[in-house]
């Protein structure tokens, strides 16, 4: 099968992330972003990326550096949005996007918790845009959750799917549209809960850290939550549930220490205090700690495509 033509819309760490899976894979590849200082940034952050992999660079240089969405969306294939977490910015890109493209032409968000139906509803044809929720970094983690928004095809599903799995990539279907999908959904209920244990005064951050990084997050790349329940057995899982489920924080807003937090400015490494204290060196020896991690589990990014399921 002869290599589509990607369009990636949005250059920040996601969007040339995406771009460079595609043409490492052999794709012809064009990307493009409002912010001209972040779209000419691209070929140097992924050579830098492919170095820290010890594979070639040339595929940074084969990527087009296009001025405009229409240029970038004009006889692609497959485009992918790759813009800030906005409704309504995505909502207006997508519009343009289903203008400029062709009409067998698919149309990805890489919203990470936006309904992809709401971001659709202004597209020319929405049976032909799909959610595809990539994680970071995108190049790394072999996970993509193809997300059937409402008005979404099976045809478009199947294509997506076929196509994410030829790039090397681990797609999932999500059958249903809702918000954070099935990753983000799992992932914030336990910082939701991991938070409120500190706010309660339960322990501290770091204690929550190690007990997650030194307990059950040693056996998670190796059995799934559902495969551990069935593990420990499920009368033994409905008895804990039943005692431990009303008992955990049920309230409905984000926690309140987080809100406090993001108030005062503490947000984390980019302010040097959230959670945790963050030093320059400490923030940069964590990302380099997840980078080689990373690597080291997932072979740089490369996976047998024959051990994939839909």
């Amino acid at each position: 099968m002869a290599a589509e033509r990607i369009g990636v819309v949005g250059a920040g760490l996601m969007g040339h992330g995406i771009a460079q899976v595609f043409a490492c894979a052999g794709h012809a590849v064009a990307i493009t972003d409002s912010d001209a200082e972040a779209l000419a940034s691209v070929p140097e952050h992924i050579a830098a990326n492919l170095g820290a992999l010890g594979e070639d660079p040339a595929p940074a240089e084969a990527i087009e550096l296009a001025a405009s969405i229409e240029a970038a969306v004009t006889g692609a294939d497959v485009v992918f949005e790759a813009a800030y977490e906005d409704l309504e910015l995505k909502r207006a890109l997508f519009a343009r996007m289903s203008r400029a493209a062709g009409p067998d032409t698919l149309l990805a968000s890489n919203t990470s918790v936006i309904s992809v139906t709401e971001i659709a509803a202004e597209a020319h044809d929405p049976a032909r845009v799909v959610g595809t929720h990539w994680w970071n970094p995108p190049y790394l983690v072999p996970l993509v959750e193809v997300v059937q928004a409402e008005r979404t095809s099976g045809e478009t599903v199947e294509q997506m799917i076929g196509l994410l799995r030829r790039t090397g990539k681990l797609p999932v279907h999500v059958r249903r549209d809702v918000p954070g999908f099935v990753g983000n959904r799992l992932q914030h209920a336990l910082w939701h809960e991991a938070m409120s244990l500190v706010e309660a005064g339960v322990c501290d951050a770091e204690t929550v850290d190690l007990v997650v990084k030194n307990s059950f997050g040693l056996r998670m790349p190796a059995l799934g939550p559902l495969e551990g329940a069935d593990l420990v057995g499920l009368d033994l899982a409905l008895a804990i549930h039943e005692y431990l489920i009303p008992r955990l924080d049920r309230s409905p807003a984000p926690a309140s220490i987080l809100r406090e937090k993001v108030e005062r400015g503490e947000l984390g490494m980019k302010t040097g205090r959230g959670f945790r204290e963050w030093t320059p060196e400490a923030a940069r020896q964590t990302r380099e700690r997840l980078l080689r991690h990373l690597i080291s589990v997932t072979g740089g990014g490369r996976r047998d495509n024959e051990a994939q399921p839909a």
